[in-house]
Parts: C-alpha cells; sequence; structure tokens
C-alpha cells in the first residue's frame, strides 16, 4: 500500500531519543528512514543498560547503513547519499558536522532540495548555543520542573521525555512543513529545533498563569485549577498505584452526584457552588475519597465515565501494556528482535484511513548496508567487497 509519505527519503544520523523518536514517527507513516550508524558500534543506546532495548523503542521501521565518515570515501558515498535523499537528520554535538567538512552549506549546495534537520539542547545560536543538554536539563531550563511537584517539594524532574521525544515530535513537525514549502518553491532549508524550545512550546499553560498574575505558578501538586472533584483520589486495595483522576468541572456536577449516590449534596450550600466547592475543597475531597476507597479504580472509571464525568485510572506501566483499549488501537504492539528476542513496544498515535500503519521491527546494525550502496549508490560487488576491507562501511 501507498503510504502517506513514502515517496520520501530520510537519513538519520540521530542517536539517544529525540532524533530517533521523530524519525521513527516519520518512518511509520511511510518514509524511507536510512539509519547511518558507525561500523561496529552504531547508535549509543545499542548498548545501552546491556539489552538494547533503548534503541529498539526509537528505531522501529528504519533501515540501517553504516559508514565510516573519518574515511574521505566514507564522505564521498555520504555526500552523494544526499543529492539522492530528501532530509537529513541530525543531532550531533555543536559543530561536529562542520568539523567533518558536512555542514548544511556544503550540503544545501550538492543538493538544493535538501531539508537539513538539526536537534540541538540550545540551538545552533544564542548564549547557550555550546552547551549540551539531556531530557532533564531541558526540563529545568523549559520550565516545566518549577511547576511540576507539590508545593512543600523541591522542583520535580517528569519522567515522560517531553524535552527527547517531545522535541523529536515539534521536528516532525518542521520537516513535514518543510517539504510542503519545497512543493513550491523546490528548495530546500535548514529546520532546527532546540529541547529548550520545545519544552517552552509546551510550557504555555504555566506562562498564561504567570502572564496573567504576574507572579510565578506555584506547584499545585495533582491539582488542576480551581475544580473540585478535580485530583487523584485513593481506590481499593490502596496500591501505589490505585488511584482515579476525577475532574468533574462545574456544569458536571450534577452528573457526578447523581453516578456517585451522593445526590444529598446536591442541596448543601457548601458545594452549591465552584467557588464554594473550592473553599470546602478538603472536606469535598475526603467525601469523594470515602467514596473511591471502596471501589477499583477501574470500577470508579466505569461508573463515572458512563456519566460522562471525565475519570482516569492512573494505571501503572504493567496495566499500560495489557490495556485492552491501547491493544485495539495498535498502540501495543508485539515485536521481535533477532538478538533480543519478543518484546512489547508503543505503535504510531497518528490513524491514518487511507494508509494504516504497520510496526515492523527495529534493523540489525549494518543490516541495509549491502542494499544502500548496490541499489541507490550503485556500487558493483568489487567495489562493495573493497569498501568493507578498508573499513569505510
Amino acid at each position: 500500500m501507498n503510504q502517506a509519505l513514502s515517496s520520501v527519503r530520510i537519513i538519520d544520523m540521530t542517536h539517544n531519543q529525540a532524533g530517533p523518536a521523530c524519525a521513527q514517527m516519520l518512518a511509520w507513516l511511510g518514509a524511507e528512514v536510512i539509519k547511518l550508524e558507525e561500523p561496529s558500534k552504531g547508535d549509543v543506546a545499542r548498548a545501552q543498560a546491556g539489552d538494547g532495548l533503548f534503541f529498539l523503542m526509537f528505531n522501529a521501521n528504519k533501515q540501517s547503513l553504516t559508514l565510516n565518515l573519518k574515511t574521505d570515501e566514507g564522505k564521498e558515498l555520504f555526500k552523494r547519499l544526499m543529492t539522492k535523499s530528501d532530509v537529513l537528520l541530525e543531532n550531533f554535538a555543536p559543530g561536529a558536522l562542520d568539523r567533518l567538512g558536512l555542514g548544511y552549506e556544503v550540503l544545501s549546495a550538492l543538493n538544493p532540495r535538501l531539508i537539513y534537520a538539526t536537534i540541538k539542547g540550545f540551538g545552533t545560536y544564542g548564549p547557550y548555543h555550546q552547551f549540551k543538554s539531556f531530557e532533564p536539563v531541558a526540563q529545568a531550563m523549559g520550565g516545566a520542573m518549577s511547576v511540576t511537584g507539590f508545593a512543600d517539594g523541591p522542583p520535580t524532574y517528569l519522567w515522560p521525555s517531553i524535552g527527547d521525544s517531545g522535541t523529536g515530535m515539534q521536528m516532525a513537525i518542521g520537516i513535514l512543513a518543510a517539504l510542503q514549502q519545497r512543493h513550491h518553491t523546490g528548495k530546500g532549508q535548514h529546520v532546527e529545533v532546540s529541547m529548550q524550545d520545545a519544552v517552552v512550546n509546551i510550557l504555555r499553560i504555566s506562562l498564561r498563569e504567570h502572564i496573567r498574575g504576574g507572579h510565578t505558578p506555584p506547584r499545585t501538586g495533582n491539582q488542576l485549577g480551581k475544580t473540585v472533584p478535580g485530583t487523584a483520589y485513593v481506590c481499593a486495595p490502596g496500591g501505589p498505584n490505585d488511584y482515579v483522576y476525577i475532574f468533574a468541572q462545574p456544569q458536571m456536577w450534577q452528573a457526578f452526584l447523581g453516578a456517585t449516590g451522593m445526590q444529598e449534596l446536591a442541596d448543601d450550600p457548601k458545594y452549591a457552588t465552584p467557588e464554594a466547592r473550592w473553599e470546602h475543597r478538603t472536606e469535598l475531597d475526603a467525601i469523594v475519597e470515602n467514596w473511591t476507597r471502596q471501589r477499583s479504580k477501574y470500577e470508579v472509571m466505569e461508573i463515572l465515565g458512563n456519566a460522562g464525568v471525565p475519570c482516569g485510572a492512573v494505571q501503572d506501566t504493567s496495566e499500560v501494556l495489557a490495556d485492552p483499549h491501547l491493544k485495539a488501537r495498535h498502540m501495543i504492539v508485539d515485536l521481535e528482535d533477532p538478538s533480543f528476542g519478543p518484546f512489547q513496544t508503543a505503535g504510531c498515535p497518528i490513524k491514518l484511513a487511507d494508509s494504516p500503519v504497520t510496526i515492523e521491527r527495529p534493523p540489525q546494525l549494518g543490516e541495509h548496508t549491502d542494499r544502500v550502496l548496490s541499489d541507490l549508490l550503485e556500487l558493483s560487488a568489487d567495489d562493495l567487497a573493497r569498501v568493507k576491507s578498508e573499513g569505510v562501511v
């Protein structure tokens, strides 16, 4: 089946998470993604934690080409590859590709249609552009940690990777925008997303609160705004993740009371208005939690969900991997890697009716080197043998 991005060829020179997540998303949507890796070593994530599972989670649907860019012939093969590609995606340390003679100016001269996509911790300009970054650094500098956690605790790091995968998703949008513009201009361009910028983009609600009130928003734990019920409540049997999040907006108050059998609260002036419920939130939260403690989180979700009240069980990772709804939507998929064996991973969240996504296993290191060099760059069998013997690939 012809996929949405089947006419697009992307050279993925990234490692770890932000770049690989971006390239994987575009590969899921049909782009031909060739992951360019260093011979014998490959992406550093292949060896992370000793099992390479980090690599497997972010490199599905890609091909792997090994190429030694420290050799003259490796650089020449790379340049030839650039003339046959639409996008180069890189997240090397600042200036690394320029020092190899493979910066934007050089490659765009070879292929004016090339989209040169760069992910950096702090971008390629600005006072911090030479600084390196990782996920927690991006969250700290982007403001996310300052608004995460409880009021009496320290700034808190989020495990969901808004700095890495969040940057990757925003870069995917940038690449697609540049491809669309190229349809009109015939020219590629340099696309850049920094991890700090990506986190700031996601922080806009907290920025709104600062702009509105002129002060730094406090950490509020699980409380969302001044809506009550509007936090996480303990459920039976009381395990570490036996909680449910309930967000009963003012227009849902009567539906909440009907579903929970608390109609007597409707006539209580302490809870008659959103302002009154906020004023008496400690008492009301205790009443709500007394009800949730008698039920499992899934029972609570079923009761309130069917009543039209937003409510969700706090699922741990084992529950996410086993979730029947996620499996029905192909968001949890089963794959098998020749080295690792069977494993589960997250699928593609974007559902295209005319080109559904099939998740394929990540490539072995250099698995597609012969195909790319012979089919795409037209190396003969003798040349292929020679570059292998000389350590070019």
